[in-house]
């Protein structure tokens, strides 16, 4: 293993639990994760050099910490040097990395906080527990990453200067908080999801890493149907993985995958978890989305899916989140269940939404309504946009046979 790789496993395993500890008392996200990156930069000049040491965490600790101390000691003066004293003194004397409690989750409770800008509280957390950059975390949020940096930036000024402690709130204060933490952990999955194939070495670890997230969320708030709900949503979907391509590495759509490739284990225990959700009688945002993927899956499994039960779900969806994604998504079963032209009148309804003009799916759903409707032209026109759109080779081909069949005739 060379010691670039080292490093790079070291940064996917441990990132957000490093940072989580730096930051528990310092209250310092942006502190700690300057701590951690100039750590991982001494780490390329020193590894090729001194050799890969034995506990890679445990060494990028250890200077991320000395760093921290560095900018605690010159920042804090006066009358609150007595208090930081300890605080010095007890990460000094930190156990090793692999012995640190993984608080992860009480980090994005944190970062969750009413106080900083709802808008910043889920990219917070994407930035500050799993290292994404700022034009990724934009990309899953539909913003410029202008913008989205000016977002984190002000957050963790936030966080140090309100004094916003590293904890999971109280009960009576969890409902403010645990939408943000479960829109960033449903975040994670949806970015591994466009690495079909598992290629990305960034996105390879993520879905399981939002699982595991889902299901300490879960554990942590047993009585909370969304968070039941969003880790049932993503058991569905991580079932079907393995049928997302062929033998030859094709595409392959969810209306034509094979369910017998569907890990069976995973969709039983989505099952159960989206019955325990429904029995709290509190329906939301993850719990529709996890009775669309059941809807489909029982679909796929019996050979007709129920699209008006599917149109109605995401009617819902769109009435309760606004959200135009979902309003793509009714377009589309809309279609299936009132025809084409409805669908595609819905998703004219959608083109005002400055959201939708760089998201494939819109125009991909586009051109295959546009087709249906015997508008080739136009078709093709949308299929070459959406191709424009798509990274995943697999899908661009995918979409380039769509694009040929709707070319001029």
């Amino acid at each position: 293993m060379t010691p670039a790789t080292a490093a790079e496993q070291a940064a996917r395993r441990s990132y957000g639990r490093l940072v989580a500890y730096l930051s528990a008392r310092s209250r310092d996200v942006a502190g700690a994760q300057d701590a951690l990156a100039d750590a991982f930069e001494a780490a390329l000049t020193r590894w090729p050099r001194d050799g890969i040491p034995a506990n890679p965490d445990a060494w990028l600790l250890t200077v991320a910490r000395r760093k921290t101390l560095d900018a605690l000691r010159e920042r804090r003066r006066g009358e609150e040097a007595a208090a930081w004293l300890e605080w010095l003194a007890a990460l000094e004397t930190a156990p090793e990395a692999h012995a640190l409690p993984d608080r992860r989750l009480e980090l994005m409770f944190a970062c969750a906080h009413p106080a900083i800008d709802a808008a910043a509280r889920a990219p917070l957390m994407l930035q500050a527990v799993l290292g994404f950059d700022a034009a990724t975390i934009a990309a899953a949020f539909l913003v410029a990453p202008a913008t989205m940096s000016q977002r984190l930036v002000r957050a963790k000024a936030k966080i140090r200067q309100a004094g916003i402690g590293l904890q999971v709130p109280a009960r009576s204060e969890l409902a403010e908080r645990l939408g943000a933490v479960l829109s960033a952990i449903y975040a994670v999955y949806a970015d591994a999801w466009t690495d079909a194939a598992g290629t990305d070495p960034r996105r390879r670890n993520l879905a399981e890493e939002a699982i595991w997230l889902a299901r300490l969320v879960a554990s942590l708030l047993p009585q909370e149907p969304e968070a039941l709900g969003l880790l049932a949503q993503m058991l569905y979907s991580h079932a079907r993985r393995a049928a997302r391509r062929d033998a030859d590495g094709v595409y392959v759509p969810l209306t034509e995958q094979d369910p017998a490739l569907w890990e069976g284990r995973l969709i039983a225990e989505a099952e159960g978890l989206l019955h325990l959700a429904s029995s709290h009688h509190r329906i939301g945002r993850y719990q529709l989305e996890a009775a669309l993927q059941s809807a489909h899956v029982h679909g796929r499994r019996s050979g007709s899916v129920d699209w008006q039960a599917v149109e109605n779900l995401y009617a819902a969806l769109c009435e309760l989140t606004g959200s135009p994604v979902a309003a793509l998504n009714h377009a589309v079963a809309l279609s299936r269940t009132a025809g084409a032209e409805a669908g595609l009148a819905r998703l004219d309804a959608l083109a005002a939404h400055a959201q939708l003009d760089d998201y494939q799916p819109y125009w991909a759903a586009r051109a295959e309504l546009l087709g249906q409707c015997g508008c080739l032209v136009e078709a093709g026109t949308a299929c070459e946009r959406a191709i424009s759109l798509e990274s995943d080779e697999a899908v661009r081909a995918f979409l380039r046979r769509r694009a040929a069949a709707w070319g001029p005739q």
